[in-house]
């Protein structure tokens, strides 16, 4: 759908397709720095492969896929109705999705749209937010509850995770949150009610909270890590912070915030830039309320 998509948008234009080689990190300068999507999309979650961007639609679940080379797309996939937040691809251009109220997750072929997999994780009471794809699974946060669910990479059935140790979750709040690997293995997530950042081991789901050395992740919300920086969107402050993980926690190293964003979610890289789409909590939802994705250099 996406190929189909690039053949008339080149025709448009009057160019030739040809097999090039893909877009380089260096390239991204000259991309759009913001962009539109959809009137009424209400996005949340952002994944990038290659030059391609996908967002979720909080609205009904759709997917929407749009070049960074030029800030155009179109609808991958129409959704179930409930919504669609953090999500990543992985080698096998596999959209995973979470679900939110849904209490689910699914995946995506990013080639066709197709809906591969469906795993119901929960009925009651769940909000399934953000997600993380690990060698052999993906890992999926319930921001109503204390657990995991990892779902096996070769889709077979699902298994939830009670965690323990320090996280404590507040009842009806926004609790786990974005969700990344760990240095050296285990799991990093955010929890957003509180600011606080925890360690978790896959294997026992034992949370023990990371020092953050007086600061707080107040509104925490995507996370990105890169080697030991740990980028944290906090979302209604407007505001990316990066810190700097090590063994005793982790330490701040630089904020950042821009004229542009407006409750920014959620965070994926391509080239020296980082790319946010608004959500707007703030703003009341409509069918004609414009939402946009913008583009950052690294704080």
């Amino acid at each position: 759908m996406y190929r189909r998509f690039g053949v008339l948008l080149a025709a448009v234009l009057g160019v030739t397709l040809t097999a090039a080689a893909p877009a380089t990190a260096d390239a991204s300068k000259h991309f759009p720095t913001e962009f539109s999507l959809p009137n009424g999309w209400q996005p949340e979650g952002i994944a990038i492969s290659g030059t391609t961007a996908y967002f979720g639609s909080r609205a009904d679940g759709s997917i929407y896929a749009a070049d960074l080379r030029t800030g155009k797309g179109e609808v991958l996939a129409k959704g179930p109705g409930t919504p669609s937040l953090g999500m990543k691809v992985d080698d096998k251009r596999r959209l995973w999705v979470a679900g939110g109220v849904g209490g689910d997750a699914r995946v995506y072929d990013t080639r066709t749209g197709a809906l591969l997999a469906k795993f119901q994780f929960a009925t009651a009471d769940t909000f399934v937010n953000d997600v993380v794809l690990t060698e052999r699974s993906a890992w999926f946060t319930d921001s109503r509850k204390a657990v995991l669910y990892e779902v096996p990479l070769n889709l077979k059935p699902h298994r939830t995770l009670q965690l323990t140790g320090d996280l404590v979750v507040t009842p009806g709040a926004t609790n786990l949150n974005g969700i990344v690997t760990g240095l050296g293995g285990g799991l990093i997530a955010v929890q957003s009610n509180t600011g606080k950042l925890f360690r978790i081991d896959p294997r026992t789901g034992k949370t023990i909270s990371v020092n953050l050395h007086g600061q707080t992740l107040t509104n925490g919300d995507g996370l990105l890590r890169e080697g030991r920086q740990l980028f944290v969107v906090q979302n209604r402050l407007n505001k990316v912070a990066r810190y700097t993980l090590s063994r005793d926690g982790a330490t701040l190293a630089a904020e950042r915030t821009d004229a542009r964003f407006d409750v920014p979610t959620t965070v994926a890289a391509f080239g020296k830039r980082l790319y946010l789409p608004n959500a707007r909590f703030t703003t009341p939802p409509t069918p004609e309320t414009t939402y946009n994705v913008v583009a950052i250099e690294r704080p």
